[in-house]
This record gives C-alpha cells, structure tokens and sequence, in this order.
C-alpha cells in the first residue's frame, strides 16, 4: 500500500520535532516493514519550505530537499484532474484548499492511507486518515 505523508509528518522529521517526530519515525518504521511505500506530494513541498525561506534557514532548505529527493520517498505531482478533484473534496469535505489538494493528490495516485495530525481530516470519506497520535 502506498501511505501519503501529510505535510506536518514531513515536518516533525525533517526538523526534528522533540515529541512528534518519534512518533512519526515509528509509524514509517512501521509501514516500511510491512512493505509500504512511502509518499507525499508537491503541496507538501509547497508547506514545509514556507518556515525555512522566512528563516532564511539554509541547513532546513537542504534537509527537505533531501528528503523530497530520497529514493524511499515518492513525491506525488499535481495535475489538473487533480485541482478538479480537490474542489469536490474541499466542497463535499469542507476542508481548506490546501488540504483538500493534498487529499485529492493521494487519491488520485492510489494511496491507501493518509497519515496526518490533523485530526479535521477526518472528515474526508473518500480516503483511510490515520491520525498520529
């Protein structure tokens, strides 16, 4: 099965968040054991770089760039039926624009689990959204 990584999971790994990323770490430990892929998408990309260009944090820049490049992570594209699926999800769900682009992004590559720590996703019907607890 292919597990998307919502943006905040990316974050507490890549920096090293004290209490999630733990957490996070053993649920990838968990997933890549069984024989999961591991995926994000471009929104994600879009999310964590945000926090390091206002820093001007150049080592954060190279981490995500690392991560977005490692060959056990795949990086999801978005493409148009993907935007025309994230309208319906953001008017059927009632999410923000954002996150119904990242739902809509693992929908249409196949993912079968959304793994996130917000727990407003839930309201998404359309996918498994596993809350990191």
């Amino acid at each position: 099965m292919m597990i998307y990584l919502d943006a905040n999971i990316v974050i507490y790994l890549v920096e090293d968040h004290p209490s999630w990323k733990p957490k996070a770490a053993a649920r990838l430990g968990a997933f890549r054991a069984r024989g999961d892929l591991i995926a994000t998408g471009d929104p994600s990309r879009l999310e964590c770089l945000v926090g390091p260009y206002i820093r001007g944090d150049s080592h954060s820049l190279a981490a995500y760039d690392a991560f977005f490049t490692a060959p056990d992570v795949t990086v999801l594209p978005v493409t148009a039926a993907t935007f025309e699926r994230a309208a319906f999800l953001r008017a059927t769900s009632k999410v923000g624009a954002l996150d119904a682009l990242h739902l809509a992004t693992a929908l249409d590559h196949g993912c079968g689990l959304f793994l996130t720590n917000d727990a407003q996703l839930r309201k998404c019907i359309h996918i498994n959204v596993e809350i990191l607890t």
